[in-house]
């Protein structure tokens, strides 16, 4: 019996079906592949997320990060460890997440220094806040609080203004650089007197040499001054946000006391490095929105004398940063400030 040509033969079956058991098997090999390279955006987070924070435990970030921070360990199922890796007014522990591996598991408490200020503060800063990192959300934003010793300071902002007008005055505030620092430097420009930062490791010493008298002024997150003006051991002068606080509602801001315009608030926030994968950025964004609506947390934020932000998320953040950049750069390069 001779063979039809157009039929296959037995041997072209056998050819074809090896030829598509072999495509099938290729295209198993890709699907498992690709898979494998997206189970572990999936099913992260697998093991515990540092949380670096680039200052020292106990201060005006520190609290309502853990409280956060817990939040998030329940939501996510696994612990955060809260890394308060400091030195070189934020850039050691911002520098170490910049450089990270980008797998969603090491976060960096972002705020004024390290994300808005030391790049013009710098000369050789290790690491680009707009390049290196992807914003998760703003946190909170906190006012400042002006305060004198009860004896040697000035009673008021309009006293504080006369006296300085001829001779400058000190005030506490932590390192160069730090809003606490800044704020006096922006206040001396608005109202074109001399003052003279006194840079103390965190705000206890500072606030204590205040008390005593070493230096008249101070510049306090508003959370660390307000017990001292409570128990009358310092004298509250103005705080330093648009609007007064309702923990102080009888003090002033520093615009109502007569220098108009003036707006300077400490912020902190929460970034990741750049080119984490977008799955776990968007998980990160949509537990962060859901926990920062928690009434406990909330009320965490109220008792630290601080703000809810108008809006959460990357977005909001970014644009944030962008215009705090811009105005403390500008801050910086009028006072002539510059750190090797």
């Amino acid at each position: 019996m001779q063979h039809d040509p157009t039929c296959p033969s037995p041997h072209d079956l056998t050819r074809r079906e090896a030829l598509a058991s072999l495509a099938l098997a290729a295209g198993g090999t890709l699907l498992a592949a690709s898979n494998a390279s997206a189970m572990p955006e999936a099913a992260w987070p697998t093991r515990p997320i540092r949380w670096v924070n680039p200052y020292a435990a106990g201060g005006a970030s520190d609290g309502i990060v853990r409280i956060v921070a817990q939040k998030l360990g329940e939501r996510f199922g696994q612990p955060f460890i809260i890394d308060n890796k400091t030195g070189a007014g934020g850039n050691i522990g911002t520098d170490f997440v910049a450089k990270s591996a980008p797998d969603g598991y090491t976060w960096i408490v972002g705020n004024t220094g390290p994300m808005a200020v030391n790049t013009t503060l710098y000369r050789n800063l290790p690491f680009d806040p707009q390049k290196d990192f992807a914003p998760i959300s703003l946190v909170m934003t906190y006012p400042n609080l002006i305060i004198a010793n009860l004896e040697s300071g000035p009673r008021s902002i309009q006293d504080l203004v006369a006296q300085a007008k001829s001779k400058a005055l000190a005030y506490a505030g932590n390192g160069v650089g730090t809003s606490l620092h800044l704020t006096g430097q922006m206040l001396a420009q608005a109202a074109a007197i001399k003052l003279t930062h006194v840079a103390y490791r965190g705000e206890p010493p500072g606030l204590a040499d205040v008390m005593a008298g070493v230096v008249p002024l101070g510049i306090t997150p508003i959370s660390a001054g307000l017990p001292l003006v409570k128990a009358g051991k310092v004298r509250a002068l103005a705080v330093t946000g648009a609007q007064r606080s309702p923990m102080l509602p009888e003090i002033v801001t520093v615009s109502e006391a007569g220098v108009a315009g003036f707006d300077a608030n400490g912020w902190i926030g929460a970034l990741v490095p750049r080119g984490t994968p977008a799955p776990i950025v968007a998980r990160i964004v949509t537990e962060f929105r859901a926990v920062m609506q928690l009434p406990e947390i909330q009320h965490v934020v109220k008792n630290e004398m601080a703000s809810f932000v108008p809006e959460l998320g990357p977005e909001y953040f970014a644009a944030f940063m962008l215009a705090e950049s811009k105005r403390w750069g500008a801050v910086v390069r009028s006072s002539d400030v510059k750190i090797e």
